[in-house]
């Protein structure tokens, strides 16, 4: 069973390659000057797309890798179809097809965050992203995906996965936390598990949500005095949250305060940011960072496991 990328995703796709025993094959993907994508499945390599099912690792963010996950995709399908057409006339133009077999693994689903109507209007941007992928591929993997009740009522094969074990083990492992921080109430299952697995207490930040675009949190009176805590959530962005809640973590008394994510987005200048706030920023590599120290690869793994006894 062949893992396969594009040039998004290639980090990754070799770790999950290389956990389950299997050969890693890279898609060709290149923009030409226009800025225009071209994907292509080598020709030496078509045999072994249409031997057996196909694992894509590949990420729906930036806009731009959702068109070539796309386009990978289709390349795939294509091969496996046995279409094989070509202006050049090269045989053999047409392959027997050879069935179901395509899996997206999904490290970072873009557009995440977009998933429910905050004004009249507004589209659902996670949804209409999962009903255009679905039509391409027979099953898909999602790390960490921000809600999961975006994607109810989709009659298609998807298994949610989550790095927070591996998340758990770093913190464990590095920084011996007292207590886990989640951002807000959404967080809670991210960050009880964390708290339950290294064996330590856990709280939440109070969140208000102004409109779509500003979100308050209030810090509650947590008894962190002389510890160490660690704020985990799905992802870290800006950073502004979690530097406001280290500020006020150490006023009453924390001793250290780490930030941990399974998606490291950074944007902005936040980790420069976050370094002026906390001792230390853990990531996973489902997005390229310098903080990405976390395979999340198991994870992904566990998914696909669970998933291909179904389809």
């Amino acid at each position: 069973m062949p893992v396969v990328s594009g040039s998004n995703g290639q980090n990754v796709a070799e770790s999950l390659a290389e956990i389950m025993k299997m050969d890693y094959i890279r898609l060709e993907d290149r923009k030409f000057p226009d800025g225009e994508g071209y994907v292509r499945v080598p020709s030496e390599e078509i045999d072994r797309i249409r031997s057996e099912p196909v694992i894509l690792v590949s990420n729906t963010y930036p806009d731009s890798n959702i068109l070539k996950t796309i386009l990978l995709l289709k390349a795939i399908g294509d091969v496996r179809k046995g279409d094989l057409s070509n202006l050049k006339g090269e045989e053999p133009q047409k392959l027997q097809d050879v069935g179901k077999g395509i899996i997206l693994a999904i490290p970072y689903y873009g557009y995440s965050r977009q998933d429910k109507r905050f004004s009249k209007g507004e589209v659902i941007s996670a949804r209409v992203i999962a009903n255009v992928i679905s039509s391409f591929c027979d099953g898909m993997v999602i790390l960490d995906l921000h809600e999961k009740k975006v994607m109810e009522g989709l009659d298609f094969p998807i298994m949610f996965v989550s790095s927070m074990t591996e998340i758990a083990e770093k913190l464990q492992k590095e920084v011996g936390p007292d207590f886990i921080l989640s951002p807000d109430k959404g967080a809670i299952d991210r960050a009880s598990k964390v708290a339950k697995l290294i064996g330590c207490e856990f709280s939440y930040l109070e969140k208000k949500r102004i409109d779509a675009h500003t979100i308050e949190h209030t810090p509650k009176d947590l008894d962190v005095s002389d510890k160490i805590v660690a704020i985990v959530d799905d992802m870290i962005s800006t950073g502004g949250t979690i530097c406001r809640a280290s500020d006020a973590l150490r006023r009453q008394g924390a001793v250290e305060v780490h930030a941990a994510c399974t998606h490291g987005l950074f944007t902005g200048g936040a980790i420069s940011k976050l370094a002026n706030h906390v001792d230390g920023v853990h990531s996973t590599n489902s997005l390229s960072n310098p903080r990405g120290l976390v395979s999340c690869a198991p994870a992904l793994y566990r998914g696909i496991k669970q998933l291909l006894e179904i389809i």
